[in-house]
């Protein structure tokens, strides 16, 4: 019984937090047709085998550069067109939904950790630990970002897997200094200076009293990292570094689409706006986010 009183308050709390986020959040209209548009791709991602009419890798030599179903010569078997080996554009686009989501999701994790970590290190021991890191960190900042990829891409070899360690890496100094600035602020605050007064130890006056106070501006930063994660593969993709044919990744389809660009406009438009929706509609929502999270962004 006593649990229960407990948790009901707590419950009430984020109820009411996430109504009053949900409410901020939905002023920005942007930010609400961001989402809606996120959730339509992140259903095409997981729903992926049951929607796309094809196998995004099955060629029909019939149907080569077919083009649109409302241009003359287009069929409905093929709604938006076919490539030059005869796959459904669609359907590859649908799949590419998969592997860029996938992509992002991963950068994302990977740099936002290393990142909370090292910057969470820095902030707190200050002194040599942070001259060392935050050094590191400016010297991959040095670098012009896609050049840093494609060097690091060039030295682990041209692979999927590989374009998204060496984008993590390009990201990650934006998590370490971020954290750590957020960290220096909060570490001089009365709460913290109570809870090492009552005797917190490092770890827990950092992961468990710091770290909760430092997280609004990190899912707003973790969020437009994710369109980045995802315009850097596709420039990697393009550039033939990232994903590798027959994969459907919305850059590799470009690459593989240029030399068609002047006969065959939908070969190229259709993956390139799948590129342009997607990063708009997630840079609205880190706008959103932002106006919802940032105190001072809330209206009274």
């Amino acid at each position: 019984m006593a649990e229960l009183e407990i948790s009901a308050p707590a419950v009430g709390t984020f109820k009411h937090s996430l109504t009053e986020f949900w409410r901020y959040f939905r002023e920005n209209p942007g930010a609400v047709a961001g989402l809606y548009f996120i959730l339509l791709v992140l259903f095409m991602a997981i729903f992926a085998d049951v929607i796309a009419p094809y196998d995004p890798t099955e060629q029909n030599r019939d149907a080569l550069l077919q083009p649109p179903v409302w241009q003359e010569g287009g069929s409905w078997a093929y709604i938006i067109g076919s490539d030059a080996v005869g796959r459904d554009l669609l359907s590859r686009i649908i799949y590419g939904a998969r592997f860029s989501l996938f992509i992002g999701a991963m950068v994302v994790t990977l740099s936002m950790s290393a990142g909370i970590m090292l910057g969470l290190t820095a902030g707190y021991f200050r002194g040599r630990i942070e001259t060392a890191i935050m050094r590191i960190m400016d010297v991959i900042l040095a670098f012009p970002s896609l050049l840093l990829a494609l060097g690091l891409v060039a030295i682990l070899g041209p692979a999927l897997i590989n374009a998204m360690i060496a984008i993590a890496i390009v990201l990650l100094p934006h998590f370490v200094r971020l954290t750590r600035s957020s960290v220096i602020i909060e570490s001089s605050k009365e709460y913290v200076i109570a809870s090492r007064l009552a005797g917190a130890g490092h770890m827990r006056l950092m992961i468990n009293t710091i770290l909760p106070n430092c997280m609004a501006p990190l899912i707003v930063q973790a969020t437009l990292s994710f369109s980045t994660a995802i315009l850097d593969a596709a420039a990697l993709g393009f550039l033939g570094m990232g994903a590798q044919p027959p994969t459907p990744e919305w850059g590799a389809m470009l690459a593989e689409a240029r030399e068609f660009i002047l006969r065959a406009w939908w070969v190229v438009t259709f993956p390139g706006l799948a590129i342009l929706l997607t990063v708009l509609s997630i840079n609205l929502m880190g706008d959103g986010l932002r106006d919802a999270l940032d105190p001072k962004m809330k209206r009274s």
